[in-house]
């Protein structure tokens, strides 16, 4: 049995404590910044803000309080929006311990620093008083938080340059219907989940345009390229976007109907504007919106082409009408396949 520590208690967040603590092996902890969901799930067992109708087991406590959820625990789980990541570890730097196991749930790149996340927490961590070197994690994979909390069955992946920590990962949270494989390839598990948001956004512009199947099949292999670039560039491994941190994601969020950042994407399509979309979705985050600008900006500072990606830009942060994207991209220079692969 593990103490465990869950920081954010958005749907993905309260998904995985329910897949932790269904079978009773584990004490879980649930901290969340919002009042009103503390009070749901303390009440009626349910995240009615963020998972309604999927029930927590009753020992899973939830808590505002950071020092409470941390007291103890021996395995810290970050399952937060990127751009808060840096702020909320900086809160918990002085409550954690060096021989805490550490896993990161986030998919995200941060803005100002083009950072993945465990480079931010691993940053905060290591830096000022109280520094130490953290035993860190990174978990990603095909997952919609619903799914995972009704107990379909799920695989994802750990990464971490020490195979010691990804064991004790993978022992800790699998069981009969939510199974890990280990990897040693952080850059590229974090990467594919990062950028796999923003290709699931295009996609959705796709289905609200109207165009069939022949151009998601088209979108998601040359997404899959570019985000394969994009890792080899930054150190990462190609055959780890062939894995559920890659092409699992992405063929997840590309075509799902529960994906929130394929769902932004149709909207748009359908030529609603960003600002009236994120203000109907209620305090939900769709990552691939904030990952849009960082992933260009790293993507420049490697010298790594992303054409789908680039149009993405255009369309969240200039208002470039989605049709007119698909017509430059569509109207590029010709060139080879396989050499899109290379760096």
């Amino acid at each position: 049995m593990a103490r465990i520590a869950v920081i954010g208690a958005g749907a993905w967040g309260t998904a995985l404590s329910i897949a932790l603590g269904r079978g009773g092996s584990h004490q879980l902890k649930l901290w969340a910044y919002e009042k009103e969901v503390v009070e749901s799930i303390r009440t009626t067992h349910v995240n009615e803000p963020f998972l309604s109708g999927c029930r927590l087991p009753e020992s899973i406590e939830a808590t505002q309080s950071l020092a409470e959820a941390i007291s103890g625990a021996e395995i810290v789980l970050s399952v937060m929006p990127s751009h808060h990541v840096r702020r909320v570890w900086k809160q918990m730097k002085p409550l954690l311990r060096p021989d805490m196991l550490l896993v990161s749930a986030t998919k995200g790149i941060e803005n100002e620093s083009l950072l993945r996340m465990t480079e931010v927490i691993t940053e905060v961590l290591t830096e000022g008083e109280g520094g130490f070197q953290p035993r860190l994690c990174a978990v990603s994979g095909p997952t919609f938080a619903r799914e995972v909390a009704m107990g379909f069955p799920t695989t994802i992946t750990v990464a971490s340059a020490h195979p010691d920590l990804t064991a004790q990962v993978q022992e800790a949270f699998s069981d009969a219907n939510f199974r890990l494989y280990r990897n040693d390839d952080v850059i590229g598990l974090e990467l594919g989940g990062a950028v796999k948001n923003v290709i699931a956004i295009a996609a959705g512009v796709v289905d609200g345009i109207g165009y069939g199947h022949n151009t998601i099949a088209g979108l998601i292999t040359r997404g899959l390229a570019e985000m394969t670039r994009l890792t080899v560039a930054c150190g990462g491994r190609s055959e780890t976007m062939s894995g559920l941190s890659g092409l699992g994601d992405l063929v997840l969020t590309c075509t799902g109907g529960l994906s929130r950042n394929r769902s932004v994407g149709v909207e748009l399509g359908r030529g609603r504007k960003l600002e009236e979309i994120i203000a109907g979705m209620h305090g939900m985050v769709a990552e691939g919106v904030l990952t849009t600008s960082a992933t260009v900006g790293l993507a420049s500072s490697v010298g790594v082409e992303m054409p789908i990606i680039g149009q993405m830009h255009e369309i969240l942060q200039h208002g470039k009408d989605p049709s007119d994207a698909i017509r430059d991209l569509m109207n590029r220079p010709l060139t080879q396949e396989s050499a899109l692969y290379r760096v």
